[in-house]
Parts: C-alpha cells; structure tokens; sequence
C-alpha cells in the first residue's frame, strides 16, 4: 500500500485526490492546504487527514506512513515543496510546469536525484487515449512523413489562488501553464525543437485575457503552430498533423473528435472516425496509477522529469521571442537560448 499526502486542496489537487482515493494499492493519506477549511472539506469527502500545512501532515501522520508527497500548489511554490518532501526521503509528484525558470527545474531535478527519491512531473495529455492515438498512427506511418502540424487548446481565463495566474512574473501566463501541455507532447512526437518564434500578449493581461501564437521548428524539420487562449467560455483542444500520406485531425469540440484521413490523387475518399470508448478512468487517474507503478517497480515513467525540464525550455523560449520580437533558438550543450 502507497501512502499519498496531497498538498495542494485547489482544482488539481481535488481532482488528484479523488484519483488516490479510488485507486487499488493506494491510500489517500491527508491533504493539507494553508486554507484549512478547503482541506477539510476535500478530506472529509474521502475519510484522509486534513492539515493546514506540510509540517503539521508529516508531524501528524509520520513520516513512515507517508511514500509519496503530490504537489499540486501554483508553480512559484512548486521548488519549496519538492525540496521539503525530498528531504524527509518521499518520492514526489508535482504538477506541471516543474518551475518558472529553467534553473530552478534543474535544481529540483538535481536534489532529488542526490537525495534517492524520484520526482514525476504531471504531463498528463500523454496519458489522453485521443493524443496516444494520434501517437500511435504517427509512429505506424499512417500519414507517411510529417510536415505541418497544428496544436492548440482554449478556455476562460483561470482564477486561483489569491488571483496568481494575474501574475504574470509567477504563472507565466497560458504559454507557460497551459501551451507547455502542447509543447511536451510535440516533442514526444517529433523530437527536439530547434527554434521558437513567438506573439502573443506577453503578460500584458488586459480584463484577465491572455493569447500566445507559437511556432516550433524541430531539428527533424516538421513545423509546428500552437495556439492558446484564455478568452473563451468552454474549454476545447485541437491537433492536426498533416503528412505525405494524410491528416490526423482531433477537436475534441465535435462529436466524432479524432479522425483519420489518406491523401489520394482525387482527394475523395471520406474521413473515417476512430472511435474511443468513453473511459472509466481519466486521464488524471491513469497518469497518477502509472506513476504508483513505476514506484512500486522502478519503472521509468512515460514523461520523465527530464521531459518536463525540455517541455519548460521551450515555453521560456517562446517567452523570450515574444520579450524580444525576433525567434529564439534553443541552444544544446549549455542548455541556454539564444536570440538570432
């Protein structure tokens, strides 16, 4: 049996809890926010501890009958967290993106390695069954060699924790918290970005609005546009990948969300729909109990905490091309950009 201490009793860390409490294996430990009342009422939907603070949880509780600290706090907290679970010896799940600068990534990276604890980072479109199905046509070749890809997700502006996401110096916006979503399964896809161009508002949120428009260029060639809004009512993602051989098309604004499409010299044959049963479990669920596996085993996860440091690389770059106004290449051994 995994014991997890949840921090964090907002939108992800309801929904990581009712993940643990419904889970085979896995005891929902406690859940602690400095919002005592919001802990409460989450821990008290699924019979955990409710705690005001991460100190009080691990006095309360023991440290030996915690594995597993998930951190599901606003990114600017995300480093704190991860050292303090770190350093009590727990594995630790913390929400994407890993942290606002690339250097503190690295160093949270770096600690856990040093202190034998392992450090899982929530990408979880790796885990949506329309995503690892546009994968799996991909890697069969399905639409021959790819070329242009199109990506984007869309919603009402997100209203957290003391209005955080305002903040630009501590959310980064939708490019950061969002669009990384996008950038780290692109990379999955088609390998590493070479190139950033980047517009979008930049932090200059008017009405608590904020768009990004990001092109990615890989080494391998393929041309990537992702788009992300915080300006509409209703949340909805899109992929289109567009190759020698056809279209994978997903809205998962329509009826029939994914389709596939071959090219013919005719342009006639229809699109076929690839049905996906409705899931039992979510994405959240089968991303939290992947991650529960590869502890129990030592496994390596499906998204690594390296895949997280690359995915938060390139959404800084697209950052950086919006503060400069000319494209950003992402720079190799010394892991730095560089403006051309």
């Amino acid at each position: 049996m995994l014991h997890v201490l949840v921090i964090g009793a907002g939108a992800m860390g309801k929904t990581h809890a009712a993940a643990y409490a419904s889970m085979p294996g896995v005891k929902l430990a406690g859940i602690a926010d400095i919002r005592l009342e919001k802990a409460r009422q989450l821990a008290d939907e699924y019979e955990a501890g409710a705690y005001r603070s991460f100190e009080a949880a691990v006095e309360d509780l023991g440290a030996g009958q915690i594995d597993v600290i998930d951190v599901c706090l606003p990114t600017p907290l995300h480093k704190d967290y991860v050292v303090k679970a770190a350093d009590i010896g727990k594995h630790v799940i913390c929400e994407k993106p890993l942290a606002r600068t690339e250097e503190d990534a690295r160093f949270m990276i770096n600690y856990c390695r040093d202190k034998g604890v392992r450090l899982f980072v929530g990408h979880v479109l790796r885990f949506f069954p329309e995503y690892v199905k546009a994968k799996s046509l991909l890697d069969q070749g399905s639409i021959g060699k790819p070329a242009v890809i199109r990506a984007g997700r869309g919603g009402g502006y997100p209203i957290g924790w003391n209005h955080w996401y305002s903040d630009f110096g501590a959310s980064g916006g939708i490019t950061l918290d969002a669009m990384i979503h996008d950038f780290d399964y692109l990379r999955w896809c088609f390998g590493e970005v070479e190139r950033v161009y980047a517009k979008g508002l930049n932090g200059r949120h008017q009405v608590q609005l904020d768009y990004s428009l990001v092109t990615l260029r890989f080494r391998s060639g393929v041309i990537a546009h992702v788009e992300g809004t915080w300006a509409h009512d209703g949340f909805s993602m899109n992929l289109e990948m567009a190759g020698t051989g056809g279209i994978i098309d997903y809205d998962s604004a329509k009826d029939s969300p994914l389709l596939f499409k071959t090219r013919s010299s005719a342009a006639t044959i229809p699109g076929v729909a690839v049905p996906e049963s409705p899931l039992e479990r979510s994405p959240y669920y089968r991303e939290l109990e992947h991650f529960m596996s590869c502890i129990r085993d030592g496994s390596e996860p499906l998204v690594s905490a390296e895949d997280a440091y690359e995915a938060l690389r390139i959404a800084l770059a697209a950052l950086a091309s919006m503060a400069a106004g000319e494209p950003v290449v992402i720079g190799d051994a010394a892991l730095t950009l560089t403006s051309t």
